[in-house]
């Protein structure tokens, strides 16, 4: 809920100081901070909770783990700080165009993306033991920590805070991370690289072309449908998608932290396909109802909404929170069952159904936005997540049946 606090105050601030076109820059450079951590950490995030969770009580291969995406970590973030700092003139016309004048923001991200890398993976350790009250400490701090430096970064330098503000915070969650993994397994004295295994990486490749292929293709599609939207219909209609994504993203928070915390340990420990959906169940039975309930009073409540967390300026957004909220239930719906693919490693399929999802949303955003505008892009939405749901539940039917 704090986290959740924390990115409506600074909606509200982002709203006030650069409207609605500043919301656009801000929502490119989200989406490319998305594929560059999923780069930057192998996209071993899953794989690491997984393999933490199954050897939580065999100090020996769990060493072996830490140190291996440790190593590998670091190195990749180092080569990815060099590109980004040496090319940050070309990264700032390829995500903001040749209009904005920005490169400043990705020196200082290739300064910040190491420290960021290994809180993440700090964060995916201590959620794969199963300390999930000492990730909600750390998600306290370092939302807290956030929203000090997003609020001062944008009150003295507008547009330009707002994107440094977000290459920053991230990083800041490595003081916190740092001190609950010491804690918890003493990282730093049993780090060593002679533990160093490629069997190990080769084990965790699985999840990097799994992550890679969702967390890197995936953000780019939504980039090119923005400047999309940004050529054909104008930076402010931009603005009001970004919006809208920035209020589905607070209220799904709620469901992909359960998700992660909850059950995609419970999912890498099931056995069998009867243990599976009772897992899978218990989310529809008490998760999805609960969703489903607020989704409602969004709807309803949707222009007292965007005035009270934005301003008058971004009251055409409400005509957007119908396909939207449409689309995230299909969404809830099917992300239990896509949390299969990371929990019983299905690499291929996941990469096809990911592949079947991504080429229709691209396909159906420039589609609809012909026909129906800025609202096409949320029909597109919608209609990518129903059909993405139907193939879930045909491919996963043993686990609901």
């Amino acid at each position: 809920m704090l986290k959740i606090g924390i990115g409506l105050i600074t909606s509200k601030i982002l709203a006030v100081f650069v409207g609605p076109s500043g919301m656009a820059l801000v929502g490119n450079l989200r989406n490319f901070l998305t594929s560059l951590e999923s780069i930057s950490t192998l996209g071993f995030q899953n794989g690491i909770v997984k393999y933490t969770a199954e050897n939580e009580k065999n100090k020996t291969k769990l060493q072996r783990i830490i140190a291996t995406v440790f190593i590998s970590l670091v190195c990749t973030a180092l080569v990815l700080s060099a590109v980004l700092f040496f090319f940050a003139q070309y990264w700032n016309q390829k995500i903001f165009g040749h209009d904005f004048e920005y490169a400043l923001v990705f020196k200082v991200l290739a300064l910040a993306l190491p420290w960021y890398a290994v809180s993440v993976f700090f964060i995916s350790i201590i959620n794969g033991l199963g300390k999930f009250k000492k990730v909600i400490w750390i998600t306290i701090f370092g939302n807290l920590g956030g929203l000090l430096v997003s609020v001062l970064m944008i009150w003295q330098f507008r547009t330009l805070g707002a994107l440094l503000g977000i290459v920053i915070t991230p990083a800041l969650l490595f003081f916190v991370t740092s001190y609950f993994i010491q804690k918890e397994i003493g990282f730093f004295q049993n780090l060593k690289i002679g533990l160093f295994d490629f069997k190990i990486l080769k084990n965790l490749s699985s999840y990097s072309l799994m992550a890679f292929f969702s967390s890197v293709f995936g953000p780019f599609v939504f980039l090119a449908v923005r400047n999309h939207i940004i050529e054909f219909l104008g930076i402010e209609q931009a603005g009001y998608w970004e919006t809208m994504s920035r209020i589905s993203s607070y209220y799904l928070l709620f469901v992909s932290t359960i998700l992660t915390v909850y059950f995609l340990p419970k999912l890498s420990k099931a056995h069998n396909y009867s243990e599976t959906k009772s897992i899978v169940w218990q989310y529809y039975k008490f998760i999805l109802p609960a969703f489903v309930s607020v989704a409602a009073v969004i709807y309803f409540a949707r222009f007292f909404i965007v005035e009270l967390l934005f301003t008058k300026a971004f009251l055409p957004v409400t005509s957007l929170f119908l396909w939207q909220l449409l689309g995230d239930v299909f969404k809830v719906c099917s992300l239990v069952l896509g949390y299969q693919f990371f929990a019983r490693k299905l690499t291929m399929a996941f990469i096809i159904t990911e592949f079947f999802s991504l080429s229709l949303l691209y396909v159906s955003s420039l589609y609809f936005i012909q026909f129906f505008q800025i609202e096409g892009i949320l029909m597109a939405q919608a209609f990518t997540n129903f059909a993405y749901l139907l193939v879930l539940a045909v491919y996963f039917r043993k686990s609901i049946l």
